[in-house]
């Protein structure tokens, strides 16, 4: 998709959440829902839900909707999740093994498919069947097992040389859980996952 870099970064945040919600549908055999119902299910503007999905396509029918099957294969093949995406994580700690035996239940051809620590009493040890190996196996794992994306989940200090050996060794997108902002060439897409954040943010709502 050509003009992909001038698509907003909300809209590409809001196709997962549309692709979940037309998966459930999909699961219970609705086979069409328009944006309106979506609208109100989502909590979403039924006209910003259609003026996402136009971005790339004409995928609904006036006075019918979407058809639900078109459109989770439409949507799956604009998130690049027709193929398999592989996922490196580094920080075999708590969180690293929570996210690690998640990996069980991942969907949509995502998987986590290399662990790395630098604690030589994990290394050697598996999460999931997947064996933790040293830091100094990162730069030719990455690349030989064609990892492009990779989950960060080690201490703050050390969140920014490990984003930095990521993104030598050839990934070009980072889920990062340390607390911290880290920083890379503008070719590497960084997303954050901060609990702490949500969760004080969330509290700004308790009564």
């Amino acid at each position: 998709m050509a003009k992909h870099e001038k698509i907003s970064e909300a809209v590409v945040r809001r196709l997962p959440i549309y692709l979940r919600y037309l998966s459930y549908l999909q699961q219970n055999e609705v086979t069409t829902v328009s944006s309106q119902q979506m609208g109100k299910n989502l909590d979403v503007n039924p006209a910003q839900i259609r003026k996402d999905l136009a971005t790339f396509g004409d995928f609904g029918k006036k006075g019918i909707g979407y058809d639900v099957n078109y459109l989770v294969e439409k949507i799956r093949q604009i998130l690049k999740l027709t193929e398999e995406v592989r996922v490196a994580l580094v920080g075999a700690g708590h969180l690293g093994h929570a996210i690690s035996n998640y990996n069980a239940y991942l969907k949509d051809n995502m998987r986590i498919a290399a662990i790395f620590d630098n604690d030589p009493g994990k290394l050697g040890k598996e999460v999931a069947g997947i064996p933790i190996q040293p830091m100094d196996e990162l730069a030719k794992t990455i690349p030989d097992k064609q990892i492009k994306l990779a989950i960060i989940t080690v201490p703050a200090s050390a969140a920014q040389s490990v984003c930095d050996l990521l993104t030598q060794a050839g990934i070009k997108g980072i889920l990062n859980f340390a607390p911290t902002t880290i920083r890379a060439n503008k070719d590497v897409r960084i997303h954050y996952a901060d609990v702490t954040s949500n969760l004080q943010s969330l509290a700004y709502y308790l009564t």
